[in-house]
């Protein structure tokens, strides 16, 4: 008998997990997404292509990513152990990198001429732009204005590395936007472009392609853990704008009932505070954005709301089809962080344990550094820590007065 959480029954043939997901695109545009797909499923069962990626996992990510147990941290919560997941000493500085390299070595095997993506941080761009010079193929990243000027260091490496950056400049001109223009661009020929989506939503394959990539760093932090402590953690943290570094981790602990998962959503300026945060699963309701089924946060007129986050990176209306079922099935434990709360996490990593995070990973910091205080000291909290906050640092300095 399958479990419920088992990988390989999720997504369905039509792409769906539970009634998430699926391909609410064009005609035209569906056949490109299921020769993307039957080119996934073919290089997929490639022993070739498995042992390329595992190479390159090891020699130029550098995997496995280390767990580190946070002693001095937890010591001054004075509660559960809090131990990190450093998927920020990847190459590029982040996970992404994962999926990227995945993607990057379809679109070679499908003879693609170009590879475009959005980016909001742009961690996804510059390990997009890393694996593309890598490869070989011509690379694209649309990124909103605000994004681009509040993530100058990232902006910077995009463009050393080849790609073609393309600021966007309409609505709010951050994540969104930055999809909404990819998107356009990868309709003028979707047979010659590959659309890299940057996290486990949008349209079938690609929820469930990016989480197979990504679920190198759960069945990593599943061996380490129990070899390390001859046990599995208690609690397992990460943050969900889509939601790819969440399920990369999550993904190898489902059926776990032991392990609580909890992934932290972006709380900005406060969830009751429309258009100033982006907690979709706490706040929005089903509906349908980029490709996709998923819990959206609408206006009254079921437009996409205005969000925002402190992380550029979370910013996004729309999250995984896969966490919103897992939502439902009550798996997976959804609560949020607002601005104050993650920069606080930010410092106080920085200060305590000489580790920088990303302001994204900041908010599964925070989190864990809520909850360990009203725990036992035999309890252990595992943070995915996503990515490095060498991109954020000029701009929390900035906000802080530092």
């Amino acid at each position: 008998m399958t479990n419920q959480f088992d990988t390989n029954a999720m997504p369905d043939a039509n792409g769906f997990f539970g009634p998430y997901g699926g391909q609410l695109v064009p005609p035209h545009l569906k056949q490109a997404m299921d020769d993307i797909l039957v080119a996934y499923e073919q290089i997929s069962q490639r022993e070739d292509f498995q042992q390329e990626l595992a190479s390159l996992f090891a020699d130029y990510v550098g995997r496995p990513s280390p767990i580190f147990h946070a002693k001095r941290l937890s010591d001054q919560l004075g509660g559960a152990q809090i131990h990190l997941k450093r998927e920020d000493l990847n190459h590029t500085g982040a996970h992404k990198i994962n999926h990227c390299l995945g993607e990057a070595l379809l679109a070679k095997f499908m003879g693609k001429t170009k590879v475009i993506a959005e980016t909001g941080a742009g961690q996804h761009g510059v390990a997009l732009a890393t694996a593309c010079a890598l490869v070989g193929i011509p690379c694209e990243i649309h990124m909103g204005q605000v994004d681009i000027e509040k993530e100058h260091p990232n902006v910077t490496k995009m463009r050393i590395l080849g790609c073609k950056l393309v600021p966007v400049t309409r609505g709010a001109a951050t994540l969104k936007e930055a999809v909404d223009s990819a998107f356009e661009e990868y309709l003028n020929d979707p047979t010659n472009y590959l659309y890299a989506i940057g996290s486990v939503v949008g349209p079938h394959p690609f929820p469930m392609m990016v989480r197979d990539f990504q679920s190198i760093v759960g069945r990593e932090a599943r061996e380490q853990f129990q070899q390390k402590h001859g046990k599995l953690p208690d609690h397992i943290a990460a943050c969900v704008g889509g939601g790819s570094n969440a399920m990369g981790i999550f993904t190898a602990f489902l059926n776990d009932q032991n392990v609580r998962l909890v992934g932290v959503e972006p709380a900005g300026e406060g969830v009751d505070q429309p258009g100033r945060h982006a907690a979709t699963l706490s706040i929005g309701k089903p509906g349908e954005i980029h490709g996709m089924k998923c819990y959206v946060l609408e206006n009254a007129d079921g437009t996409p709301a205005a969000v925002h986050s402190i992380a550029s990176g979370l910013d996004y209306p729309g999250v995984g089809p896969q966490h919103s079922y897992l939502k439902d099935l009550g798996r997976v434990d959804y609560e949020s962080v607002d601005d104050k709360e993650c920069l606080h996490a930010f410092m106080t990593l920085s200060r305590v344990e000489g580790i920088i995070p990303a302001l994204e990973s900041a908010h599964a910091v925070a989190w864990a550094m809520r909850a360990a205080p009203k725990l036992g000291k035999d309890v252990n909290i595992l943070v995915n820590l996503s990515g490095r906050g060498d991109k954020d640092a000029d701009y929390v300095a900035k906000v802080l007065g530092l």
